[in-house]
């Protein structure tokens, strides 16, 4: 049974309550519905809480998905816990703060890899500070300018949007896509866009702010050299 992903229709939404539909061997939850980001993409999968409706807390220390079509979310729980059987309903609330700065911060990268025509060869999303690596064949990066134009987009207080269109749809514009080691999330028969107003659109399962305005400012901490032709960008909040 696949899981229902709120988050991909609303990243601001906290908690939820759902139904047990199964227990892994290794121990995961998993649930008819949820609003824990799963881990893809480079993004962490959310911790946060699930709660019985007696009142014992399970600590979730992060999320991650059963299957290859990314379609069953499982609940690791914390060593420990409390435990649940199949058809308990439980209420599932995420640690928005972590989940709020991921958000900021991924948002941040689709203006980084708009802001630098290269393709994307790997990146990591993470609270505080975050990378993109990128395909680029000779260096000349320079960590201030690229600081102060990624400002100057999130001045512009742009927003950020999604809709979906179908497998097909994408294959048939693959200059949609600028990742070359993380491959959209496909599977379903229908691929997430993420739209910066003006500026970005690309495939993406991620979780996204409402507007750049949100990500406040940023800082480009560290540009390396990974390869010939592989620097990595790091990002990060200030």
């Amino acid at each position: 049974m696949a899981t229902e992903c709120l988050f991909r229709e609303d990243s601001y939404l906290r908690r939820c309550d759902a139904r047990v539909v199964a227990l892994t061997d290794q121990g995961g939850i998993v649930l008819d519905r949820t609003v824990f980001y799963a881990t893809s993409g480079g993004q962490p999968g959310d911790t946060g809480v699930l709660t019985t409706k007696d009142g014992a807390r399970i600590p979730i220390e992060t999320a991650i998905y059963t299957d290859g079509a990314k379609s069953v979310i499982a609940h690791v729980a914390v060593a420990g816990s409390p435990t649940v059987k199949v058809g308990d309903v439980v209420s599932a609330e995420i640690d928005w703060d972590r989940r709020y700065a991921r958000m900021r911060m991924h948002t941040a990268l689709h203006l980084l890899s708009a802001l630098l025509p290269y393709a994307v060869t790997g990146g990591s999303v993470g609270e505080a500070e975050s990378r993109l690596d990128f395909d680029i064949p000779e260096a000349g990066l320079d960590k201030d300018n690229i600081t102060a134009k990624v400002n100057a987009m999130i001045s512009g207080k742009a927003a950020v949007s999604s809709r979906w269109i179908s497998d097909a749809e994408l294959e048939a514009n693959p200059g949609l896509v600028k990742t070359m080691s993380v491959k959209p999330p496909m599977g379903t028969g229908r691929v997430r866009l993420i739209e910066i107003a003006g500026l970005d659109l690309q495939p993406c399962g991620g979780t996204h702010v409402k507007n750049i305005d949100e990500i406040g400012a940023v800082r480009v901490t560290q540009i390396e050299k990974k390869g010939k032709q592989n620097r990595r960008v790091r990002l990060a909040l200030i």
